[in-house]
């Protein structure tokens, strides 16, 4: 059974972790796929993965976009519905880190880290909700994380976009409520992608892993399943939530 049948998806930062198995997890279920990544250094994973979905019998297509500037949100998701007719469904998971003790934070870091993490989610959303309304039907998913619920030492920037996300993600569902469009946030604990690699090995990856009931790191699949959960009809009733994919870590 295919969740998404002809549903159009927009994911914000998927040439690879997250976004990537999000995407393919989408296409799995019959869902068309428009995807952005921002550096030139993507390009190739990015044209990879439109492969990948393409062969899997959906439409496709990669955007060099960067979700944390307004104008080229707009330009996005006006090519998207030129291209693919309509959004149904919108994940924001475009995000960095750049981690550091508040005595040593610069102003430039901090910005950046809410420039792409907190403000790519209003710019997005602000482009989406339009074709939605008229639709009088969608679903947006916003990437927060356990950080953004718990705070952790060296992420103030981190956890202070995460938890505006999830301050966000209630104001928006209860403004679009009335329009049938909903608005749900993920907060993953540690996955398994290129920002957490660090992880992965040695003493601090069993320190961590000794944190969580479930004894392990997320899989992009993971993170993937419960966002395709939040885009289907399984999830008609949920709006404004925060589901928190850690594996036990935080309750």
């Amino acid at each position: 059974m295919k969740l998404l049948e002809n549903k159009v998806a927009i994911v914000t930062g998927a040439a690879r972790g997250i976004g990537e198995a999000i995407a393919l997890k989408f296409a799995e279920h019959g869902a068309h796929v428009a995807f952005t990544y921002v550096s030139d250094n993507s390009a190739e994973k990015a044209n990879a993965l439109t492969g990948k979905l393409t062969a899997m019998g959906v439409k496709a297509k990669a955007w060099q976009s960067n979700a944390g500037v307004f104008a080229q949100c707009e330009s996005f998701v006006t090519d998207v519905l030129k291209e693919f007719g309509s959004v149904d469904i919108c994940v924001n998971n475009a995000g960095i880190s750049k981690d550091n003790l508040l005595l040593r934070m610069t102003e430039e870091q901090w910005n950046d880290v809410m420039q792409v993490n907190l403000n790519s989610v209003f710019y997005m959303t602000k482009q989406v909700i339009r074709p939605m309304m008229k639709a009088k039907s969608g679903s947006i998913i916003n990437m927060s994380s356990i950080i953004g619920e718990m705070g952790n030492a060296g992420q103030s920037s981190y956890a202070a976009s995460k938890a505006g996300i999830i301050g966000f993600t209630k104001s928006v569902a209860k403004e679009l409520g009335s329009r049938n469009i909903r608005c749900n946030a993920i907060a993953p604990g540690f996955v398994e992608t290129d920002m957490t690699s660090y992880l992965k090995e040695g003493e601090n990856a069993d320190k961590y892993k000794a944190g969580i009931p479930l004894g392990r790191f997320a899989s992009g699949e993971d993170i993937a399943n419960v966002t395709l959960f939040l885009a289907s009809e399984l999830s008609a009733y949920v709006t404004g939530q925060v589901i928190t994919a850690d594996g036990g870590l935080y309750m």
